[in-house]
């Protein structure tokens, strides 16, 4: 856990950035997200967890000291209204040509706004994301041109972000904490910051975030649950 306290995540993470972050999280159209959550959950709660996952995960990203904005990238109707909503940006998927392809239109959209941006594209499924670590993370990122966070298992990524003038070139899925490295991003090698890097992807997933503790999307889905299972 970070024990630094919110005041000096601010501080270090806006020194360091020389602004706002702008944060872009990529989401599947919900009827398609988190199939592998099957192993715990029907069709109808899948879909409703991979809502309250995302919303769990904008909200604490736009809690961040760091965060000047999020651009939502998705084309579910559901999703988008429940996230903007939230105070998210949130655009359709044109590219359509899968996660990273939608990561770097989101990136180019934040650029057309502001070219100077730095850049960080966020996983949609991180429900226990608390805002003092993503700020932790923010900062020390701000350091390298590139740099990107491994996920709990080691394997993946959770985490990506490019410096002003550097192009994201985002590598998610599968075994994309390689694939980041070979591309020349920095990991970010830093202890206390387990919501930032705990994604959900299985049951086993989700009970390791309820132990870190959900936000109030993920636990009110998960105390539904629990009613109708009883």
């Amino acid at each position: 856990m970070d024990t630094d306290g919110e005041p000096a995540a601010r501080a270090g993470a806006e020194r360091a950035a020389g602004g706002p972050w702008s944060v872009v999280v990529p989401l599947k159209p919900l009827a398609l997200a988190k199939s592998r959550l099957s192993d715990a959950v029907g069709p109808v709660e899948r879909r409703g967890l991979a809502l309250a996952f995302a919303q769990d995960t904008v909200a604490a990203a736009l809690a961040c000291p760091a965060v000047g904005d999020v651009v939502v990238v998705t084309d579910d109707p559901r999703a988008g209204r429940a996230l903007r909503a939230l105070g998210a940006r949130v655009l359709p998927d044109r590219p359509g040509a899968g996660l990273n392809a939608a990561l770097a239109y989101g990136a180019g959209a934040v650029r057309e706004r502001r070219p100077r941006a730095a850049v960080a594209a966020l996983n949609a499924d991180l429900p226990a994301l608390r805002p003092v670590e993503l700020a932790r993370v923010l900062a020390v990122a701000a350091v390298f041109p590139r740099a990107f966070l491994a996920d709990a298992a080691d394997i993946g990524t959770t985490f990506l972000s490019a410096a002003p003038g550097m192009q994201l070139r985002p590598a998610f899925g599968g075994a994309s904490r390689s694939r980041h490295s070979a591309s020349g991003a920095v990991e970010i090698l830093l202890a206390g910051v387990p919501s930032v890097r705990r994604d959900v992807d299985t049951g086993a997933d989700l009970r390791a975030a309820l132990g870190l503790g959900v936000g109030p999307w993920t636990a009110a889905r998960c105390r539904a649950a629990a009613r109708s299972a009883g």
